[in-house]
């Protein structure tokens, strides 16, 4: 049975595309440890070639929406916020496992705070071992820094890594500006009142994007370090490394066109195709070295980001 809107504190947002083992499994740990809030699910399958109709028999209290042709993960996640009836939304990929409670403790933050907020919490490999979580707004001065390595030289500099809140010992919430999209803790009007997510960025981004436009609308965003979730990052993408790489590039010239001004559009770029251009040798160097071929094909990948220059710029 449905419950009316105004008793529902969380609605779950889930995309899935040709990955039901993952899916199984994050909707196992979910309804084994999620307590004490309200929730409803909403389960948006982009047109996978695998069937889970034995999932959706296993859970027939998720709403469900199957869509003929992969529309990407802003326009789906786009297709549950139309029919969502909690005061929250929680965006969640499919590759997440709960180990404990993560919705009632986030709730319970949210509610505390008595402000429309965005909230992320902490993401961990598979091994336990802690994930990027959060990351600055893009930018000319990190944009440099990830280009030429520096982010990786210099883990806890607030200066030379965008990501540097992940390496630092944060055990109370702290405002940051960009939650990783696996698991974003939202206000439902507020994110009704954005729109929702640009769907011109297909895949990559746009929860950058998202929090971006909510931070300049005032919100606030908070990384939550006090639980945390496992994520499988690229559990579905590594199998298709030419489309990551491809969607990547292509979302962050993307975000910089949209929200960066010509002159810093333009030096931006600069830097980033400089960074395309040195791992290409890099990467071949590195796997004649140790004969991995995923180097090889990273190198290939950045050529092929070099060759199609002009039709990214220009998406």
């Amino acid at each position: 049975m449905d419950l009316p809107i105004n008793d529902i504190n969380v609605s779950i947002i889930i995309v899935n595309y040709n990955g039901k083992k993952l899916l199984q499994n994050c909707l196992s740990s979910l309804y084994k440890f999620t307590r004490d809030v309200t929730f409803e699910v909403i389960l948006i399958d982009n047109n996978s070639s695998e069937s889970i109709d034995d999932l959706l028999e296993e859970y027939p209290q998720i709403k469900f929406i199957k869509n003929n042709k992969n529309l990407g993960f802003a326009a789906a996640n786009n297709q549950g916020i139309r029919i969502v009836k909690g005061k929250y939304i929680l965006f969640l990929n499919n590759d997440t496992v709960f180990i404990e409670n993560s919705i009632k403790k986030v709730f319970d933050f949210a509610q505390s705070r008595g402000e429309p907020i965005f909230v992320g919490c902490r993401l961990l490999n598979n091994d336990s071992s802690i994930q990027e979580s959060v990351v600055e707004f893009p930018s000319v001065w990190n944009t440099f820094t990830e280009s030429f390595f520096l982010y990786k030289l210099f883990k806890k500099s607030e200066l030379f890594n965008k990501y540097y809140q992940n390496f630092i010992n944060v055990e109370k919430p702290i405002e940051v500006d960009v939650i990783k999209g696996a698991f974003m803790f939202c206000d439902a009007e507020s994110v009704k009142e954005l729109n929702g997510f640009d769907e011109r960025f297909f895949f990559y981004s746009e929860e950058t994007d998202l929090c971006y436009r909510f931070k300049k609308n005032n919100g606030k965003i908070y990384f939550y370090p006090k639980t945390s979730i496992k994520h499988l990052s690229g559990a579905t993408t590594e199998k298709n490394l030419k489309f990551k790489f491809i969607n990547q590039s292509k979302a962050k010239i993307q975000f910089y066109k949209k929200h960066f001004d010509k002159v810093n559009f333009v030096i931006v770029i600069i830097f980033y195709y400089l960074g395309v251009i040195v791992r290409i040798p890099l990467y071949l160097l590195i796997s004649i070295v140790t004969l991995n071929k995923l180097e090889l094909l990273k190198s290939k990948f950045y050529i092929l980001q070099l060759i199609n220059f002009y039709k990214n710029i220009n998406c």
